[in-house]
């Protein structure tokens, strides 16, 4: 490859594109500071930039609009705005939903998200004839490795990052993009923010200030879930019906999943049910620390877990964890392609062959309790009921306590009274 001319920005580590090298690049774009900043820095460094938005539910049709709109304003070669519901349905929440199990047993992979942009933006790319993808991640948090890591399992494709870069040499980043781009005459939206707010149909997280600083979340830290004071006065009851596994009904009315998800987000957000305060080992390795808001995600794993617990054996119900907790650890650090990824997905898919039926939610806020599961394959004996009822006698009873504990009683018998 020939070497590439010096960058025509004196304090830019960027390099801009080689001779005979294509020239267009995709940008995930979402009209925030950072991706708004590499409009226009790409373009200085000879690319023609193609923005992609993947709209996976955290925006209303006003915010919709004024990205569009900031695209056009910064001057992309093009720009495009995805539907990402069915996507964030198919390729997250039903697997994850299936595996029924959160990041360190709390958190609900909100930010996954992040691999259904990547998709979207590869598909533009090829659209365009390019292998040149660009982001707006900077190199300090968790979202970077998601991308690069999506990115790089995908293909031969050249990343180019203009935050992690300039981070490089200024240590203020965000005045550095603010001030580049008011010196071309790009305004910077009046949007200020005590946290660091992600949002989309999963869910919402919020980080910054006292949330940071392992201090109570003030009254601002709140997304979607309601207050205590402003809960509805009388109890939410909901019916979910699953086959294999996947949700798709709500109190009898069949939905696709993205509509199901976001109906389910708008009923249990205003019983606060989903919401936690949550410290966990990050990717790079530091303690994160968020408040997330997960309503809908928490009712359906709920409904989910009573379904599947009295439909699944014994030993099916102990194992699935294990594998439920490797394939959150995968996602949560980036390895969404990974094969072992697909292998267990494999394994949760066959799971669910008999998790068909139906679950009644309750709440009064705050919590969700399943309290009514309905199923052809509930595994229930038709002679026998736990603490009830037995189709067996007291003699086999005795029996099985004698050899089901013969390891202990042995252990005991040869050990008491000595060392």
């Amino acid at each position: 490859m020939s070497q590439q001319p010096a960058s025509p920005i004196p304090d830019s580590p960027l390099p801009i594109p080689a001779p005979g090298e294509s020239q267009h690049i995709v940008l995930a774009f979402s009209g925030g500071l950072d991706t708004s900043f590499c409009v226009p820095y790409l373009k200085e460094q000879g690319w023609n930039v193609h923005t992609v938005f993947a709209d996976t539910g955290g925006v209303d049709a006003e915010e919709r609009a004024f990205i569009e709109a900031r695209a056009a304003e910064l001057g992309v070669a093009s720009h495009l705005t995805v539907d990402g519901g069915p996507a964030i349905w198919d390729g997250f929440v039903k697997p994850f939903v299936w595996a029924g199990e959160g990041y360190q047993g709390q958190y609900p992979l909100l930010v996954s998200d992040r691999y259904l942009i990547v998709d979207a933006a590869l598909k533009r790319a090829a659209e365009l004839g390019t292998n040149a993808i660009a982001h707006g991640c900077t190199g300090m948090g968790n979202d970077q490795v998601r991308f690069d890591l999506a990115v790089k399992a995908q293909g031969d494709y050249r990343i180019v990052a203009p935050i992690r870069e300039i981070q490089k040499q200024h240590t203020q980043t965000r005045a550095y993009e603010q001030a580049y781009l008011e010196e071309r005459g790009f305004g910077v939206r009046a949007k200020q923010q005590a946290y660091t707010i992600n949002e989309n149909l999963l869910g919402v997280t919020m980080s910054g200030g006292e949330i940071d600083r392992w201090e109570a979340p003030g009254e601002g830290a709140r997304g979607w879930c309601a207050p205590r004071a402003e809960w509805p006065a009388t109890a939410l009851q909901v019916r979910i019906g699953f086959v294999r596994g996947e949700a798709v009904s709500l109190d009898g009315e069949t939905l696709d999943g993205a509509s199901l998800l976001s109906k389910l987000n708008t009923l249990f957000a205003a019983y606060g049910v989903g919401r936690g305060v949550y410290t966990g080992d990050t990717v790079i390795g530091l303690k994160g620390r968020i408040v997330h808001e997960a309503p809908g995600l928490t009712a359906l794993l709920t409904a989910h877990r009573a379904l599947e617990e009295a439909v699944l054996t014994k030993q099916q119900n102990r194992f699935k964890p294990e594998v439920a907790r490797k394939w959150v650890e995968l996602v949560y650090e980036g390895f969404f392609h990974d094969p072992l990824k697909t292998d267990l997905e494999a394994f949760l898919h066959s799971s669910q062959a008999m998790v068909n039926g139906e679950v009644v939610l309750h709440t009064e806020g705050a919590r969700v309790d399943a309290v009514a599961v309905s199923s052809p394959h509930l595994l229930h004996a038709k002679g026998a009921t736990y603490a009830q009822s037995a189709d067996w006698g007291v003699e086999e009873a005795e029996g099985f306590i004698k050899l089901f504990g013969m390891s202990s009683t042995l252990w005991a018998e040869v050990n008491k009274g000595g060392n």
